[in-house]
């Protein structure tokens, strides 16, 4: 392998994957390191208590809290990052989560740049993940130059069933943006997508889009099982090696350009033991993991048919409380829950009891902006990262659960049970390196180039300034695009 590439990429989740595929084709050698290994085709893939009883396929290994507590993150480290796992909403913010927007418990600051400025790379992302949707449904959607190359993945009929009813109920349901292609994915298993694993089944993730357009160029190179260790620094701040080790073995690489994307905790972590791109002490700090709540919903006289059921949203609270008052957040249908899963979280409920409630429920997941705070942050402590999280806005999130549960009684569905996420379900962290207009208070540029080190980029979901109310796939993808267009033309002078 060239030792002297003119890029190595860390990470292939969505950040790492899409900048990869933005670079294809333009005569360039590029390395891409990946921890963890390619998901392979097995019967614990379509599995429901293997995945949700058993743990298969959650990470082993550890880390602390705030107080030193140890837990076991959600974090998985597969070629492909946690979008082998993703539920797949590739939507993109809303125009004003690009504003700064007053909310009950604190303000949500503005972004250095635009929708207007990311949008054509909105639209490039969804050509590459090949989004499933329908525009104009929702009252919130952004402008957009393009649209959806495919048409929405369809409801099933008791979720149809279910739009009728939250219509009826007052509210505007909008069919969700989906990277699915449905009818593969059904006839690999007739199981939900959201938090089982893709083997090239049909779900569009950082593997089966991002990698496979960069890996048809043979310049770009995937290496698996290699952990990057270290970045070493030159004059003028520049990273002149990055050490990665595989098999046992330390490796050195001399690349042109440096582009990290493992991640808003691991991104943060590398950063923070390296000592690097932290003249602004921002670095791991501003720490956001959406409030998220699943919502279940019973009739008794309601049947539930579904096999995957997540088709719907619904965006009536996410700029206002419905009555003028402060945003709360977006609702949106969770794959869906059967009685393994169930069993889960309840494991001295008798299956059959549980299956029961499933087969009259709709399962909903609620989900409200966390705002940035300093003091939520990931910080290293020797080998190991302390994720010390400080939930914010968590008020308005309690609105959003108890709001929610008024329309979906008004909807016909009398009992309504909820269930908090907690710190061990990784809800779209971000904000650990996030983008700025200088270098004394954030640590990389709007492109994501570090103010510190001319030849690193950052371009996951850290350098988020705000985490929305939102699924962020899709815009980590299409900052990620972006930035390697401005690579492309003001980096590699000549790269064709």
């Amino acid at each position: 392998m060239d030792r002297s590439p003119d890029i190595v990429v860390i990470g292939s989740g969505m950040g790492g994957a899409t900048f990869a595929a933005g670079l294809a084709g333009r005569g360039l050698r590029v390395v891409i390191l990946e921890r963890g290994e390619h998901l392979k085709a097995a019967p614990e893939n379509a599995d429901a208590r293997a995945i949700f009883q058993r743990g298969y396929f959650r990470p082993r290994e550890t880390w602390d809290d705030g107080a030193g507590r140890p837990f076991n993150p959600g974090n998985y480290a597969y070629v492909g990052g946690n979008t082998k796992f993703y539920g797949a909403v590739l939507i993109r913010y809303r125009e004003a989560d690009f504003s700064a927007l007053e909310h009950a418990e604190g303000l949500s600051p503005a972004w250095p740049i635009s929708y207007a400025d990311l949008e054509p790379w909105y639209g490039a992302a969804e050509r590459l993940y090949e989004v499933r949707g329908e525009a104009e449904l929702d009252p919130t959607e952004p402008p957009r130059s393009s649209d959806y190359a495919h048409g929405p993945v369809p409801d099933e009929p008791s979720i149809a069933e279910v739009r009728e009813r939250m219509a009826g109920a007052g509210l505007k349901p909008f069919t969700l943006p989906l990277g699915m292609d449905i009818e593969r994915w059904l006839k690999h298993a007739a199981v939900p997508w959201d938090a089982f694993p893709n083997v090239d089944d049909g779900k569009s993730d950082a593997e089966t889009c991002g990698l496979k357009v960069a890996l048809s160029d043979p310049g770009i190179t995937l290496l698996t099982g290699a952990r990057a260790t270290r970045l070493v620094t030159g004059p003028g701040g520049r990273i002149e090696a990055v050490d990665y080790e595989k098999d046992g073995e330390t490796i050195r690489l001399a690349p042109r350009l440096v582009v990290l994307a493992a991640g808003a905790v691991q991104s943060a972590a590398m950063l923070l033991a390296n000592g690097l791109a932290n003249r602004s002490d921002q670095v791991g700090r501003n720490f956001m993991n959406h409030n998220a709540t699943a919502l279940i919903a019973i009739d008794p006289r309601f049947r539930n048919r579904s096999v995957y059921q997540k088709t719907l949203g619904l965006n009536d609270f996410y700029f206002n409380d419905g009555n003028g008052g402060p945003p709360l957040g977006n609702v949106q249908l969770l794959g869906r829950v059967t009685a393994p899963i169930l069993k889960a979280n309840v494991p001295f409920a008798p299956e059959w009891g549980l299956k029961i409630v499933a087969d009259h429920a709709v399962d909903w997941y609620l989900m409200s902006e966390d705002l940035p705070h300093p003091d939520s942050r990931v910080r290293v402590n020797g080998s190991r990262i302390v994720l010390d999280w400080q939930r914010t806005n968590w008020g308005p999130h309690v609105r959003l659960a108890k709001v929610m549960a008024e329309r979906c009684r008004a909807a016909g569905f009398p009992l309504v049970l909820t269930k908090t996420f907690d710190r061990k379900t990784p809800s779209h962290q971000c904000g650990t390196v996030r983008m700025g207009d200088d270098g004394a208070s954030s640590p990389v540029n709007t492109h994501g180039r570090a103010w510190d080190h001319p030849n690193l980029y950052v371009v996951d979901a850290s350098v988020l300034p705000t985490s929305a109310a939102v699924n962020p796939a899709l815009t980590v993808a299409a900052l990620a695009l972006r930035a390697a267009d401005h690579v492309l033309r003001h980096e590699l002078g000549g790269a064709s």
